[in-house]
This record gives structure tokens, C-alpha cells and sequence, in this order.
């Protein structure tokens, strides 16, 4: 199979309608974009490479999906509407099969969000996944990182730690029985892309990031960008993961001291590839995030506080400080095996 018979088979869609914003998609050198007056582009991308982001036998559908929502979740976190995307794609051979499952997933989730593929690039290779995603929103109401303010409270959306729960348990480190597994692994390979709740906190919101390195180093971007710290709470913390075999109501079973403790929270605050929001808002609004979530469909958790001294510490209710050694991942770093 060559490149453009790729193509057009799996990733040319010229009978689906386009966005108004995008006058020429698919099938010639450029797409071209039209910005709703009063609108500004929000641009991003990011890059799956095979061994580094996923593993090699990953389910092609459930990487087509995510390979587009780790992209949507950057919007998401700068409370834009998607637009479209492009595409560029590294394969070792043509395989009829996975293209099949993978754009199947891709397109599923690109039709969810109304973002269509306007362009791209195929060629023979290591496989490697690279997404450019546009988005718009009115000009000024961009969340930002650089926005937090002292006395601002911590919110996170959704749930942390399952994805790296799962990863952990498919390394051979951790264990969770199968059913658990299946759920966590759910959360690992199809994150859930905030973009609903992301535009809903336009003008609640001071600053926000999507949560793809670790809760702490992406909510460290925020205090370094916005010249503020934190603190957070480690039993509000604890209960954000889901996986019900591994901690159910963490503050309630586990004593700070527990080795289940250490393990829960180095999911949560450093875990990675949960594809959530942190973002910090005044005390006042609380009410009126309360409701983003409801409308969005999104879980929200208040989880800590700015302050207006530098770093970060991990607090227990009585005052103590949790102990451990976090870090957000680092894509420079060596790993013994695949991983986020």
C-alpha cells in the first residue's frame, strides 16, 4: 500500500462537513484556517513515540484515541474549542489492520469534539505519532499558567494515580486484581480530555494546566510561572484515586506513616498521564466551579491553597508534613521499560 492510498483510505473523510473556521481541509499543501472575529488560535502539539509514550502491542484503537486526547487536553486547559488537527505518522509497514483500528479511534474521538483532521504527513519508519491541534477562544479569556494569586484554592478535575497504578502493575511492580486493572489500564490508554469543563471555567478560573507529567510537576509550571507556591492536602489528595482495590477512602484506612500511604500518594502527586485539570481559583468561586462541574459532567476536588510563600508541602490535617520523594516524569530520562 503507498502513502496517498493510505491516506485516502484511512484518514481522508471528504464527505464529513467542516467547521466554518476551516476553508480547505485534506488534499492539497496547506489547510486553510479562517479565526472567528474576535477569537484568538490556541495551538499544540505533542508526540507518542513507541517505547517512550506507549507500548508496543497497545490496542491501535485505544492509541489512535489517546494519541489525539493528550492534544485536546492542552485546550482543555486553556478553556479553548477545538477546530481541527493534523496528523504526522511514522509507521514500520502499512498494516491494513491497525490503520483500520487506529484511525477508528482517533475519528471517534475527533467526531466527539467536533475537530476534524485537516492535514498531515505519512511516511515509513519507527512508529511515532505527532498531533497538531488548533483551537479558538475569545480574546482575552485564555486560562493561563502565569494567573495564580495567593489565597486562590487548588482544584483538580476528575481523578490521579490510576493511570500510573496500571502502568506499575503491567511493569510487574505493583498488582491489582484483573476487573481493577482493566479500569486503571482504561484510564492509562483512553484519558478523558477536559475540553467541556476547561471552556466552562473561562472567567472562574485564575490559572489552569493539564496534568500529563504529575500533579505536582504540573501544577509546579503554574506557581513558577505565576511566582506563588502551595499547599496541599495530602488526605484530600489521597481519595482522587479511583482504583477501588488499592484505596477506596484512603485518609480513612491508611495512617500517614503507612507504606500504602507512601505508594497512594506517589500515584497521585507524581504519576503522570492522567490527561486532568489543575486550577486555581478565588474562595469566591467555589460555588460557580462547583456548577462547571455539573455541567460539564466532570468531578472537581479542592485540594490545596497558593500561598504567597515559594515551593510546595504536602500537608497532613494535624499540620505534618507527608514524606516522600516526588517527581513529574521526564521524557529525558532513561526507563528499564516503555512508559507515559
Amino acid at each position: 500500500m503507498g502513502e496517498f492510498e493510505l491516506i485516502a483510505q484511512y484518514f481522508a473523510r471528504a464527505h464529513r462537513p467542516l467547521p466554518t473556521q476551516v476553508v480547505l481541509g485534506i488534499g492539497d499543501d496547506c489547510a486553510l484556517l479562517q479565526p472567528t472575529p474576535g477569537m484568538q488560535w490556541a495551538i499544540s502539539s505533542d508526540m507518542l513515540v513507541s517505547g517512550r509514550h506507549f507500548f508496543a502491542d497497545v490496542d491501535p484503537r485505544t492509541l489512535g484515541h489517546k494519541a489525539l486526547a493528550v492534544n485536546l487536553s492542552d485546550l482543555a486547559a486553556c478553556g479553548a474549542q477545538p477546530v481541527g488537527f493534523t496528523l504526522a505518522l511514522s509507521l514500520p509497514e502499512a498494516n491494513a489492520s491497525w490503520l483500520h483500528d487506529f484511525s477508528q479511534g482517533l475519528f471517534a474521538l475527533a467526531d466527539a469534539h467536533g475537530c476534524p483532521l485537516v492535514g498531515g504527513d505519512t511516511t515509513q519508519g519507527p512508529l511515532n505519532i505527532c498531533i497538531t491541534v488548533f483551537g479558538e477562544i475569545p480574546s482575552g479569556q485564555a486560562l493561563l499558567r502565569s494567573g495564580a494569586q495567593a489565597g486562590d484554592d487548588i482544584w483538580v478535575s476528575g481523578t490521579l494515580g490510576d493511570a500510573a497504578l496500571a502502568l506499575h502493575c503491567l511493569w510487574g511492580r505493583d498488582a491489582l486484581p484483573a476487573p481493577d486493572l482493566a479500569l486503571a489500564r482504561q484510564r492509562l490508554e483512553q484519558p478523558s480530555p477536559r475540553v467541556a469543563l476547561g471552556q466552562a471555567l473561562r472567567g472562574v478560573a485564575h490559572a489552569a494546566a493539564d496534568i500529563s507529567d504529575g500533579l505536582l510537576g504540573d501544577l509546579g509550571h503554574i506557581l513558577k510561572a505565576s511566582k506563588v507556591g502551595a499547599d496541599l492536602m495530602a488526605a484530600d489528595a489521597m481519595t482522587l484515586i479511583a482504583s477501588r482495590a488499592y484505596c477506596t477512602s484512603a485518609s480513612g484506612l491508611f495512617g500517614p506513616q503507612s507504606d500504602r500511604t507512601a505508594a497512594v500518594l506517589e500515584y497521585v502527586l507524581s504519576g503522570g498521564d492522567d490527561y486532568e485539570l489543575v486550577f486555581t481559583a478565588a474562595p469566591a468561586e467555589r460555588e460557580a466551579i462547583a456548577a462547571a462541574g455539573t455541567k460539564s459532567n466532570t468531578r472537581v476536588t479542592r485540594v490545596g491553597t497558593v500561598t504567597s510563600a515559594p515551593g510546595v508541602r504536602v500537608l497532613w490535617p494535624d499540620g505534618s508534613q507527608a514524606l516522600g520523594k516526588w517527581a513529574s516524569f521526564d521524557h529525558f530520562k532513561a526507563v528499564a521499560t516503555p512508559g507515559p
